[in-house]
């Protein structure tokens, strides 16, 4: 199975500090969709692993985020392509659960999912965390410079740590 796991904002849809919070801020990005729906076509899951602690902080309820995620897979849907597992972590950064990211416990959800082992499986994000969870879940980590990315670039990186422009480039990549 050729796997590609996904964090959503800074890598699919624009993020906002304020939390991306209705369907109407649910903005994609540049060629994000047809990057997604490309690689579908071209045989590749494409799964999506994302923190949504507005969820936790009532920015917003499970049914706009699942209206917001069936926006998305209507997009790629409309594109040619189909968006496989999106699971998501409802919780806070104090609540101590074991999925979200930095964790790999998302990762994990995937790999159990597509009953798969997630060594060298890409997980592309645009933060340190989705980087370090690539790390926890023996995936690749990928960094896409949309997003919190550029600033995400300053950082020190896992050693392993691939850098693309946006997912657009990660899917021109693979498909080469």
């Amino acid at each position: 199975m050729k796997l590609i796991i996904l964090d959503r904002d800074g890598v699919i849809n624009y993020d906002s500090d304020d939390y991306i919070k209705t369907v109407a801020e649910w903005i994609p990005l540049p060629g994000a969709l047809d990057a997604i729906a490309r690689l579908s076509r071209a045989g590749w899951t494409v799964a999506v692993a994302t923190n949504q602690s507005g969820l936790a902080r009532g920015y917003y309820s499970v049914p706009t985020l699942d209206s917001m995620h069936q926006v998305l897979r209507d997009a790629v849907q409309q594109r040619g392509g189909h968006l496989g597992l999106i699971t998501y972590c409802p919780h806070g950064p104090d609540d101590g659960c074991t999925c979200r990211k930095p964790l790999a416990g998302l990762l994990e959800q995937v790999a159990e999912h597509y009953q798969t082992a997630l060594d060298g499986v890409w997980f592309v994000g645009d933060s340190l965390r989705d980087l370090q969870a690539a790390v926890a879940a023996n995936a690749q980590p990928v960094l896409v410079c949309s997003g919190k990315g550029a600033q995400t670039r300053e950082q020190p990186l896992p050693d392993t740590t691939l850098i693309f422009a946006d997912l657009s480039a990660v899917a021109d990549h693979l498909l080469r």
